[in-house]
């Protein structure tokens, strides 16, 4: 069953469906991007796991999948070797650098050497506040000083939105394309909640013409395959992200369901 809203649902915003919503919406652009390549190349997910500092008393605030890398434990001992050479026996304290979440993202290859023409990432809120977000810039960068596409789609109202040169025009949804050979300039498309994600396009190596992904159509079946429509609970509270006047649209659509 189809989402009740034209577009971006503001639900899936919670931290309870992102990380699923993201993983199924990564799955499914990959899928449209690959029916639609041509044959000499191939469209693959990557995989990025965040390293977080965090208080070991405050572990049990952090993601369910949070992994803790602990040394072994070492029994106190002051004995000397029978070279005469003391041993020291080392104390067993828990580090404070734990996994955080994992994030898929979409690479295009161009064969047969499988050279990096276009990365796609959808934001999450890792990337945008928090700990992750200067890991993500660091390697946003880094992508930017090669010739390589960068496309990154912004469907949160949450958390900060990229820096560019000059302010976003004012939206709820964003779609940043950085040609290689057009930076620093970077094009931006934009929407709000009210439309459907639009038809957009995903540049390839020239002289091959840009693809036209329907980011309507992948959201949809990422909607529908999750079971969203039976697992969001849309009689709860509305997202905190939501303006006064969003609020009452949300509500009027919900009427609607």
């Amino acid at each position: 069953m189809a989402s009740p809203f034209p577009g971006m649902d503001p639900f899936l915003e919670r931290p309870a469906y992102w990380m699923d919503f993201h993983a199924t919406f990564i799955n499914y652009w990959r899928e449209a991007i690959a029916d639609a390549l041509p044959p000499h190349y191939e469209a693959a997910i990557g995989e990025r796991v965040y390293l977080v500092e965090q208080d070991p008393e405050a572990r049990k605030l952090g993601y369910p999948d949070v992994a803790v890398t602990q040394s072994e434990t070492m029994l106190p001992s002051s004995s000397a070797g029978a070279s005469g050479i003391a041993t020291l026996s080392p104390v067993t304290i828990p580090q404070t650098v734990v996994q955080g979440p994992r994030e898929a993202y979409i690479e295009i290859l161009h064969q047969p050497d499988r050279s990096l023409v276009t990365a796609l990432e959808l934001l999450s809120p890792t990337n945008k506040d928090g700990d992750g977000r200067a890991d993500y810039l660091a390697k946003r960068r880094a992508l930017l000083n090669q010739k390589v596409h960068l496309v990154e789609l912004d469907l949160l109202r949450g958390g900060q939105r990229l820096r560019l040169g000059k302010p976003l025009p004012p939206a709820d949804c964003y779609y940043f394309l950085s040609r290689a050979d057009l930076r620093p300039d970077c094009q931006v498309y934009f929407w709000t909640l009210r439309q459907p994600l639009p038809k957009l396009p995903v540049p390839l190596r020239e002289p091959d013409p840009d693809l036209p992904i329907d980011l309507a159509a992948v959201f949809n079946t990422a909607y529908e395959r999750g079971r969203f429509q039976r697992r969001l609970n849309y009689r709860g509270p509305l997202p905190a992200q939501l303006h006064a006047d969003e609020q009452d649209w949300v509500e009027t659509v919900l009427k609607k369901k």
